[in-house]
């Protein structure tokens, strides 16, 4: 009998160790945006497409995930987020959560539209495109960037990169790297 006692501690103990290598595995993606530096605004680089602070946003057409046509002229009257993103990224990782908080609890109310843009031919194919949008419930538009052009319009080299564009749909802000829900909230308070 001693041994079964034993073997049942040896087992409690191994099924504790599991669990809590799991909640702090939790615990460390929900807190990688606290360890990584938030993005931050940027100079624009010249183009010709229109792309400095003020300028009309470029328009395009893109299929969502969900094959749903988006195209961008057609929020005109809302603020927008437009997002450029990639499963393989980190930082994208890390921003995704805040976003979808943000989504769920104050978008409708601030009249504002995310985009997030994937990076389709940057990506890891449409399997695992799917499985990250499960993985982090997004319920906002994915439209897919098969061709990489509106990805390239919007210089979108390093990511996630982000633009806030006004219910006019003029560029007001440019974000290279990740945001949180409160960075989020500043910069969309600031669109008309």
């Amino acid at each position: 009998m001693p041994k079964k006692i034993i073997g049942l501690l040896v087992l409690a103990v191994m099924v504790a160790l599991v669990i809590i290598g799991a909640v702090q595995n939790n615990m460390a993606e929900s807190e990688a945006l606290d360890n990584m530096a938030l993005g931050s605004d940027v100079d624009f680089l010249p183009t010709d497409e229109g792309l400095a602070i003020g300028e009309k946003a470029p328009d395009f057409q893109l299929t969502t995930l969900d094959g749903e046509k988006v195209k961008l002229s057609d929020y005109q009257g809302k603020k927008v987020m437009l997002n450029f993103w990639a499963t393989w990224c980190p930082p994208c990782r890390a921003e995704m959560p805040h976003m979808q908080s943000y989504y769920d609890e104050q978008a409708e109310d601030e009249n504002v539209v995310i985009l997030a843009v994937n990076l389709t031919t940057k990506d890891k194919g449409l399997g695992k495109i799917e499985e990250f949008v499960e993985e982090f419930g997004l319920e906002f538009p994915i439209p897919m960037d098969e061709n990489g052009d509106v990805g390239s319009t919007y210089q979108a080299a390093s990511i996630p990169t982000s633009y806030m564009i006004d219910t006019n749909g003029h560029i007001q802000n440019k974000v290279v790297g990740p945001m949180d829900e409160p960075m989020m909230e500043k910069l969309i308070a600031e669109l008309e």
